[in-house]
């Protein structure tokens, strides 16, 4: 697995998920000593990472350069990446929404790029990784796929408009979760039930549910039917989400709502 970490990794911006990438990646082997982070306050980085609060011009020219900033940061940081020699750099970035063509028009000296979706999830290994490239040669394609895949599952999209979905579903996808977990505790709670103990049920029942629709042949909808008695509580209960498909419609109108965003930050 050694061989397939980059040589010198240039790191802008580590925040919560490029610092977890990068934790995850040192765990199986990266040399803290290939790694340069570019960020003002970074996260927990190891001895042996070089650390810079700003861009040095001077730097040398990175094997990987991973884009971890906010999307509306990318005009501000490319100006100071042209002083730097990509030429021979595989851009890897996790900016929202901003596609292949506005990184290679910002970044147009840059060997290749490619563009990963990953979710809060990395921090334990267990995130699903969009990945999307064009022009990527099989193996800087192997090393993306493998790399990733370290940090959970890595899956490729055909079509970059996809990204967008998979910003709305996967990348967004932890904090709608977030919240049910929220609201199933917050209800049980105004039925009578002590906050702190409705509160570990309702994450108990998650945890447990999640690893049995992980391991079960059946899907989702047919383990819910399962679960559905006729006339029994359960029932009851989705009578209530299913009255006028009120969950397919609030959950669709979210993730539209995500994906939509997701287009804007890319303009």
């Amino acid at each position: 697995m050694l061989g397939v970490f980059p040589q010198s990794l240039l790191v802008i911006g580590s925040g919560n998920m490029a610092g977890a990438m990068l934790r995850g990646w040192f765990a199986q082997g990266l040399d803290p000593a290939a790694v340069t982070v570019v960020d003002p306050c970074p996260r927990d980085l190891p001895a042996g990472v070089r650390h810079l609060t700003a861009i040095d011009p001077g730097l040398s020219a990175p094997d990987w350069l991973l884009l971890g900033i906010k999307p509306q940061m990318l005009a501000e940081v490319a100006p100071q990446l042209a002083e730097i020699d990509l030429s021979h750099a595989l851009v890897v970035s996790m900016l929202a929404g901003v596609e292949c063509a506005g990184l290679r028009s910002a970044l147009p000296h840059a060997r290749a790029i490619a563009r990963i979706m990953p979710n809060m999830a990395v921090s334990i290994g267990q995130s699903v990784t969009a990945l999307y490239a064009e022009g990527l040669d099989e193996g800087d394609r192997i090393r993306l796929e493998t790399l990733f895949g370290m940090l959970g599952t890595a899956e490729w999209l055909a079509d970059e408009a996809q990204m967008h979905l998979v910003t709305a579903l996967s990348g967004s996808g932890p904090a709608y979760l977030f919240r049910f977990i929220d609201s199933l505790g917050k209800a049980a709670e105004g039925l009578g039930m002590p906050a702190d103990q409705a509160a570990r049920f309702a994450m108990a029942m998650v945890r447990g549910s999640a690893e049995l629709a992980s391991r079960s042949d059946e899907s989702p909808a047919e383990l819910a039917e399962r679960v559905a008695s006729p006339g029994g509580t359960t029932r009851a209960a989705l009578n209530i989400f299913d009255a006028d498909a009120a969950l397919d419609r609030l959950v669709g109108e979210a993730m539209a709502a995500a994906a939509k965003r997701s287009a804007e930050l890319g303009q």
